[in-house]
């Protein structure tokens, strides 16, 4: 029976992608060989494939499986396959490689997670077309109900975005189970690319509520993603009254600046939003300059926005 030290030291080998060493030491050490084969090793169960996909190591992986004749379904503790970690770490040669040995493109591990998604956590955007173009599926979710496009708003890559709008053009019409939108996705995570892209692209409204009454700008505003919070107020037209009380009464810093030092009242005023710029100051915001030497009035043009001086003298 092979030692634990011996074993280690196979896979190691590996991990390393030594291949010829590799060999050499399966040849002589046949106990060894057998043991690291039907092995899973780790907190995680790792099988040989395993630990080749991760490390991206193509040669071995064929001599694991076209000369030693290894499972490529072989799954961990979390049923994670070979090609889940292929996907995940962006080794194209070996994605492409174990599909086309027959590996199950919507395979699926603990929590639901297909190898679409795991690629779409990474800007893999080669491996995500290599995946579609196999056969994965954009309509499968995990388990919370995030689909692979929540997933790739997550990480907010424009160029991944804009790819899977093409496969699909109605790949983005979907919510987790909590109603989450991939908009409040990017939002929270604060991609103002992929924001903007979603918002010009796809029919999403910038209040949709979640099932708890969150919509993206909260997400945004509470995250500290303040540009992104101005671009989502000023598409939605009548401004976002009910979203800033909801936002105060869950105690949101109202103190809040962006980088060039811009207020709530800044972005209220610039988008002439009466209401908006009534509650602010209401809930304590006085005027005050940016970065620049603006003060928030003067952004103000529309009567009906400049009025509310009038009724609040801490912003004269």
């Amino acid at each position: 029976m092979a030692s634990e030290g011996k074993i280690k030291h196979l896979i190691r080998l590996i991990q390393e992608g030594r291949l010829s060493h590799l060999k050499e030491e399966m040849c002589k050490d046949e106990d060894g060989r057998a043991a690291v084969l039907k092995g899973r090793f780790g907190r995680s169960g790792d099988t040989v494939l395993h630990y080749a996909a991760r490390h991206g190591r193509l040669e071995i992986l064929k001599y694991l499986v076209d000369e030693l004749g290894t499972n490529i379904e072989l799954v961990n503790s979390d049923y994670k396959r070979a090609l889940h970690e292929a996907a995940s770490m962006g080794h194209r040669e070996c994605t492409r490689y174990l599909i086309a040995k027959g590996a199950r493109v919507d395979c699926l591990k603990k929590a639901d997670w297909t190898p679409l998604m795991m690629a779409c956590t990474r800007k893999n955007l080669e491996v995500v077309k290599d995946l579609i173009e196999s056969g994965a599926s954009l309509s499968l979710k995990n388990k919370d109900g995030w689909s692979s496009f929540h997933i790739a708003c997550r990480v907010g890559d424009p160029e991944m975005i804009q790819y899977l709008l093409r496969v699909s053009s109605a790949v983005w019409d979907v919510e987790s189970k909590i109603n989450r939108t991939p908009l409040h996705t990017a939002a929270m995570h604060g991609h103002l690319e992929a924001t903007e892209l979603l918002l010009e692209r796809c029919g999403y409204k910038p209040d949709a509520k979640d099932s708890c009454g969150v919509t993206p700008f909260m997400d945004a505003v509470q995250n500290g993603h303040v540009e992104i919070a101005k671009l989502l107020l000023e598409k939605h037209k009548e401004g976002h009254a009910g979203t800033i009380e909801t936002l105060l009464t869950l105690g949101a810093d109202v103190y809040a600046r962006d980088a060039k030092g811009r207020s709530a009242l800044h972005m209220a005023c610039a988008g002439q939003h009466s209401k908006c710029i009534r509650q602010l100051i209401a809930a304590g915001l006085t005027d005050s300059t940016d970065d620049s030497g603006t003060l928030a009035s003067h952004l103000l043009k529309k009567p009906e926005a400049l009025k509310v001086l009038d009724d609040f003298t801490g912003c004269k």
